[in-house]
């Protein structure tokens, strides 16, 4: 199956998906500057003009490369976030959170995102409203529920919650010696125990 887009002959998705693997892939290894149109053509086995003809420039590759990727991540939909209590969504969530988080990948292309934020901000622009802006919607919904519940003080400033939760979760990322998925998921629990989203735990007496 193939799709078009303007004159011309028809494109094939396997060809898109090629180019767009392959100018994530060098992004992540060189960043913007170290990445261009010849390089992402040679590795998706493709002729440079074959890349011209679908993005003009590397930035509108290179940004469609990550809106694509970002959108790949399951996550809760809207509908679960309002219908479930926090607890069974943080639940559901975690595992594949930490197991992301922890990922020399994930790692490799959020930093050269943030990298890249001043000299060639559409790029961040793309990962904010793609990624972020969605996620924070979800959290925010998930807060209401629950300062509904009691869980989170109905004066807390939301914006201020979502704000701690993802920098604490990007420093943690970001830093020397990151943790393993399994250290990610104690992290994570703390995270949102800590922000209200999960109950705490439970004390044993002897």
């Amino acid at each position: 199956m193939t799709t078009t887009r303007g004159r011309g002959r028809p494109r094939d998705p396997e060809t898109d998906t090629a180019i767009l693997n392959a100018a994530l892939e060098l992004f992540v290894e060189r960043g913007v500057e170290g990445t261009s149109i010849e390089q992402v053509a040679k590795r998706a086995g493709v002729g440079k003009l074959t890349v011209y003809r679908r993005w003009s420039t590397k930035e509108d590759l290179l940004a469609q490369a990550i809106e694509r990727w970002v959108s790949d991540e399951v996550t809760p939909s809207a509908a679960d976030v309002y219908a479930l209590p926090p607890q069974a969504i943080v639940e559901h969530i975690l595992p594949a959170a930490a197991e992301m988080a922890a990922s020399p990948d994930f790692r490799a292309l959020v930093a050269r995102i943030m990298g890249s934020a001043v000299s060639h901000p559409s790029l961040m622009a793309v990962y904010w409203r793609h990624y972020i802006l969605p996620r924070r919607e979800l959290a925010a919904a998930m807060l209401r529920r629950a300062q509904q519940d009691g869980m989170v003080a109905p004066d807390a400033d939301l914006d201020v919650l979502i704000d701690m939760m993802a920098g604490a979760v990007t420093y943690r990322v970001l830093q020397p010696d990151p943790p393993d998925a399994a250290e990610m998921l104690r992290y994570l629990t703390a995270v949102y125990r800590q922000a209200g989203l999960y109950p705490p735990a439970q004390q044993t007496h002897p």
